[in-house]
């Protein structure tokens, strides 16, 4: 039972610790990739160690669950875990975490669900406000452009991705101004950015008092930004891509003093033209392995009893 509390623990104290810690990091505006690994390894840790947590309180709790788990271990291993000294916290915890596996998966069903609807929404709008032509056969075109009043532009993603944007966008960009804003989305799409939303998304909705998913989400949004920001930035230079966002968000009232939804938007512009530099390829090297090996510790908090009957 200890094992199973101690992961429950530990679970519990890497999703109280690393929002603090990734909070007050100086480098997660520099490198926005590998600060988006991070928190990858981060909540995977805490994932990690709930799941194996059920796992073993379930098998405390339960002798069928104990002979799937530890029908190939030696009779050392299972006596090392003290699986015979069962309580009612075994089972209470176990099927309060199995409850919080399955909401999590019906969120994150809920959230794809919800996204390819509001997709198809989206492609039937288009298809209103950009007909086919007589004649014309639908086809792979990159780039739609749609009219409108109002300065945008966007990814649609799908079996066919493309670029939509507004005459009024097409207006305002100048220059390779248009290339930078399609280098921004297809940046997006490569790294598959919509999958870390829609996963962030799932598990801030299922679980609103958890303190670490809500801040998974909200980095998950920004960091995104940032990342799409530097694919742009990197081909047709940082002035470029600033320039792009003042021109397709400067009518929103985006750079006033209530900005909205729209608040970090003055902050990745002035990002963008501070250049602050990059961190060395070996910190950014150590830390992307310093971060792979957080999920790695439940996994050894679950094999210690394991290891030391084996030694």
């Amino acid at each position: 039972m200890w094992v199973s509390l101690a992961l429950f623990l530990l679970g519990l104290l890497t999703a109280l610790a690393a929002p603090r810690l990734l909070s007050r990091a100086d480098w997660v505006e520099r490198e926005p990739v590998v600060a988006l690994w991070v928190w990858q390894c981060v909540v995977a840790a805490v994932l990690l160690s709930f799941a194996l947590s059920m796992t073993f309180s379930a098998s405390t709790a339960w002798q069928a669950v104990r002979g799937q788990v530890f029908a190939p271990a030696p009779r050392a291993v299972v006596d090392a875990y003290e699986l015979g000294t069962t309580g009612p916290w075994s089972a209470v915890l176990a099927v309060a975490l199995a409850a919080g596996g399955v909401w999590t998966g019906a969120m994150l069903g809920r959230e794809i669900s919800g996204a390819r609807a509001r997709r198809r929404q989206r492609r039937c709008d288009l298809l209103v406000g950009a007909p086919l032509l007589p004649g014309e056969q639908p086809g792979g075109e990159r780039l739609v452009i749609l009219e409108g009043e109002r300065a945008d532009a966007w990814w649609m993603s799908g079996a066919t991705p493309r670029l939509v944007i507004t005459t009024a966008a097409l207006r305002r960009l100048k220059g390779r101004q248009l290339d930078a804003v399609l280098a921004h989305e297809q940046g997006h799409a490569r790294a598959r950015h919509d999958w870390l939303l829609h996963c962030s998304g799932a598990l801030a909705a299922g679980f609103p008092g958890i303190p670490v998913f809500a801040a998974f989400r909200g980095e998950m949004h920004r960091l995104v930004e940032l990342a799409a920001d530097d694919v742009a930035s990197r081909r047709f230079g940082r002035l470029t891509i600033a320039l792009a966002l003042v021109e397709l968000n400067e009518d929103r009232g985006v750079f006033g003093p209530a900005s909205g939804p729209y608040a970090d938007l003055p902050l990745r512009v002035n990002r963008l033209l501070t250049a602050a530099p990059r961190l060395t390829a070996g910190r950014r090297l150590r830390l992307t392995a310093a971060a792979s090996l957080v999920p790695v510790v439940p996994v050894l908090v679950a094999f210690v009893p394991a290891l030391s009957a084996l030694g």
